[in-house]
């Protein structure tokens, strides 16, 4: 029950992760998700303790699977001088050179043990990489560089880790044996993770042509396959690292040639992939924070340390390590690894900085340190195993912050910095929500409700004619202003005439009640969200409960048609309002408000259209309740793009602000329109 409570807890930190993530988007997931695992620890004292070759086996391999089924293989093939130099040449220069330096910084920390920490600290994590590539939109190039290194660095970094730790252990080292070693486990394990998955990939085709075509049984298969490669090719010694590698690469060029999956089973495996990896990129985080208090725990309570020179250390190794990456980087341009035309003289000094900042250090570096042995062969204790393993920790952290801070601003383009008004970032937002929103009505259409999509992915596609051809040169925060007192003006417009034939007793007092409320509910959408918000709920509710009455209650046949005709009465007079608002905008049009002003008339002008649409067909058509419901899904579709672009910082929080309110507008005009139905 512990384990489980544990389990839960965990999953819990997840999705708390993405919620603050929401609010506090400048901060990457993977910090908030170390965070809340450091605060879990200390908080409630849990702690999971990590098991190095059940972490690679349990979240290593399958992220690492998933990785090799999506990469772009032509584009790493492309660039497979530069990823073998970062991933081979680096990672054993960072081995030779990185070994060195913590001898002579930590004389206690003998060279052997030096070169095992300079071997755990070479390779890049993917998942970190990948996790920040998410918030800064890097060019591909150098994205796919990125991926291929952390998709091979795993492998080298752990060998040479592994005949360090050894010599460590039994003082014995021959640079030949571990030569040959590294190109017997790489090879090897590359190899054979291809030749697993070519035979599980032929079972599932053979179970297919049995006319065994069970989704649920396919997916098992699926999901299993990077446990099953990992473990067969670990047990022959080999690297299992590369063979999931190799397992995912050769499951991509499967589906590219669409021998296996039904259409079901792909998009069943998409979705539960997809779910999978969002709990192990997470869970990954939280077992890196729950680490990090008891590993400093142990070493701010020795005495035989100091706390503040343990800190520089880390700082100094973590300075060191982006040094050299980036001295390596200039070094490899020089000679033409990484330009186009060998011999370039010039290096890309802004993609040799994206690339030194984001050699991320992540969960492989922590689970090898913490596999460390306890003692030598002759039982002595491993030479300052516990700060091998703190100082791991720490270049990890660090790593990731100075990513957070550096990397945005490094990858800033001059393309972005170009088109950074306020004004286009908005316009073209829009045009991107709109577009977001008729890719859901599309993969929502029926044959029922086609007619309905159609009706309403026009008016979206008119909606970004309009935006793509209108050149908005005022700063957001003054359009807003300008469109807030318009429809101001507007509102006011309405509420003189509804005044004017409450006056002259040309309107009945309940029909006049409901637009007044009408008009308060737009007020409130217009000036204070809280207000709109919460009257919007009130009204969900009571339009529940009346339909719950109903179910028990039914109407009598009178009681009907009086319905109907209140309905057509308040059509009729919002049809008579509408005009009034749109008189007023027009006299008040200008140059300077001519373009908000034409986008609220419209607005009106399709209101007038759906009421007079409603009152002809006397009750509410199937066409209505199926325009209501894709419009509402079209809304959190845009809502959805909206906060996909501000936590990936293309557009910044006041445009998100702006977009926002546009779409809550939209909303409480439907919702006012059917509230009463």
């Amino acid at each position: 029950m512990e384990f489980f409570l544990i389990i839960l807890a965990l999953l819990i930190l997840i999705g708390m992760s993405n919620v603050i993530n929401h609010f506090i988007p400048f901060i990457p997931v993977p910090l908030i998700q170390i965070s809340l695992g450091v605060l879990l620890e200390v908080l409630l004292g849990i702690h999971v303790e990590l098991e190095t070759e059940l972490f690679l086996l349990l979240f290593i391999a399958p992220l690492l699977f998933n990785d090799g089924k999506n990469v772009p293989r032509t584009a790493l093939w492309k660039l497979r001088a530069p990823i073998l130099m970062l991933a081979l040449g680096l990672v054993f220069l960072t081995v030779w050179s990185g070994g060195y330096l913590i001898n002579w910084l930590i004389p206690s920390i003998p060279l052997p043990a030096a070169f095992a920490l300079a071997a755990i600290l070479s390779p890049t994590d993917v998942v970190a990489v990948s996790a920040m590539a998410s918030r800064v939109k890097l060019p591909k190039s150098i994205l796919h560089l990125l991926e291929g290194e952390g998709l091979m660095n795993d492998a080298s970094g752990l060998v040479a880790f592994k005949f360090a730790v050894a010599a460590t252990v039994t003082g014995v080292f021959s640079l030949v044996d571990a030569t040959f070693s590294f190109i017997w486990i790489a090879i090897g394990g590359f190899a054979g993770g291809a030749l697993i998955a070519f035979i599980i990939i032929r079972l599932r085709v053979f179970l297919r042509r049995l006319g065994m075509e069970d989704v649920t049984m396919h997916m098992l298969i699926q999901i299993l396959t990077p446990f099953i490669i990992f473990l067969a090719v670990e047990h022959f010694h080999l690297s299992g690292i590369l063979a999931v590698v190799a397992g995912g690469i050769v499951h991509a060029i499967e589906r590219d040639r669409e021998i296996s999956p039904t259409v079901e089973l792909q998009v069943v495996s998409k979705s539960t992939w997809s779910v999978i990896l969002y709990v192990l990129n997470g869970l990954v985080f939280v077992l890196l924070g729950l680490q990090i208090p008891s590993v400093a725990q142990t070493i701010f309570e020795d005495p035989a340390f100091n706390n503040g020179q343990v800190i520089i250390y880390i700082v100094i190794i973590t300075l060191f390590l982006f040094a050299l990456r980036f001295i390596w980087l200039l070094a490899a341009w020089s000679i033409g690894w990484f330009t186009k035309k060998a011999g370039a003289q010039k290096p890309d000094m802004k993609a040799a900085g994206i690339i030194t900042i984001s050699g991320v250090r992540g969960a492989v570096t922590l689970a090898g340190s913490f596999s460390i042995p306890y003692v030598l062969a002759d039982g002595t204790p491993f030479p300052e195993r516990s700060l091998i393993i703190f100082i791991a920790a720490g270049v990890i952290l660090l790593t990731l912050v100075v990513a957070s801070v550096f990397l945005p601003i490094v990858a800033r383009t001059d393309e972005e910095e170009v088109v950074d008004k306020q004004a286009d970032k908005s316009k073209a937002a829009a045009i991107h929500t709109h577009q977001a929103a008729i890719k859901v009505i599309e993969s929502q259409m029926t044959d029922e409700n086609r007619e309905a999509a159609l009706s309403i992915i026009s008016r979206y596609h008119t909606k970004i004619n309009a935006l793509s051809y209108v050149e908005q040169e005022k700063e957001p925060a003054v359009l807003r202003e300008e469109e807030k007192v318009l429809r101001f003006k507007a509102l006011e417009a309405e509420q003189r005439f509804l005044d004017k034939l409450i006056k002259d007793e040309k309107v009945d007092k309940e029909t006049a009640f409901i637009c007044k409320e009408y008009i308060q509910r737009m007020e409130g959408a217009v000036t204070n969200l809280m207000k709109f918000r919460l009257l919007r709920s009130v009204t969900l509710f009571k339009r529940s409960m009346l339909r719950i009455f109903k179910l028990f209650f039914p109407n009598k046949n009178e009681t009907r048609r009086f319905n109907i005709e209140r309905l057509e009465k308040v059509r009729d007079l919002k049809v008579r309002m509408y005009k009034a608002a749109i008189q007023e905008i027009q006299a008040g049009i200008n140059a300077e408000n001519h373009e908000t002003s034409s986008m609220i008339i419209e607005e009106y002008k399709v209101l007038i259209l759906k009421c007079k649409r409603e009152n002809r067909g006397r009750v509410p058509s199937k066409m209505v309740e199926y325009e209501r419901e894709l419009f509402y899904k079209a809304i959190q579709a845009e809502r959805d793009e909206v906060q996909e672009m501000f936590e990936t910082r293309q557009i910044s929080r006041e445009v998100a602000n702006i977009l926002r309110h546009q779409i809550n507008l939209r909303e409480a005009l439907t919702i006012n329109e059917n509230t009463h139905q």
